[in-house]
């Protein structure tokens, strides 16, 4: 099976020159896996079904000439959502103030897991402060991270799409 990172070089230029930002490519499954591709506008404004529709089309396209994927598979466009995944090191600079969890692929400070206010990036670390204690966490060891939704996040989104 090709790898989410191939998947992601193959068809982010095709998704940037229509307007979008990749946010993530994931393949999940594996009897009937889904190929899941999450964007959002450059422009900030929120997506629209007619956005995912769009870009499905073009991603649907290219995947047919290019066939980088053995099996049957479906494909699943969206947009990230409020409570949006963190993948690129830059998220986390651009969602400084918020809540979040983060899941590290091995354990750090002796834990794998921390929730807490996201405070941005010192270099290639995330700091996140969790009750009083801020953790400097190695951006290369985070295997997820996601905003967790709370009345502040939804308040900010709200006035964005204002």
């Amino acid at each position: 099976m090709i790898r989410e990172e191939e998947l992601t070089k193959l068809l982010a230029p095709i998704v940037d020159a229509m307007g979008y930002e990749m946010v993530r490519v994931l393949i999940t499954g594996t009897r009937n896996p889904t190929l899941q591709i999450m964007a959002e506008r450059h422009d900030g404004v929120g997506m629209t079904v007619e956005d995912c529709a769009e870009i499905s089309r073009a991603i649907s396209a290219v995947l047919e000439v290019e066939d980088p994927i053995d099996d049957a598979y479906s494909l699943e466009v969206s947009s990230p959502g409020i409570d949006r995944p963190l993948v690129q090191l830059k998220d986390f600079e651009r969602f400084a103030g918020f809540d979040v969890r983060v899941e590290m692929k091995a354990p750090h400070d002796g834990r794998r897991r921390f929730k807490g206010r996201l405070h941005g990036v010192a270099e290639t670390n995330v700091i996140v402060e969790e009750d009083g204690k801020q953790f400097e966490l190695p951006f290369a060891s985070i295997q997820r991270a996601k905003l967790i939704l709370t009345d502040e996040l939804i308040a900010a989104h709200q006035d964005r799409k204002a």
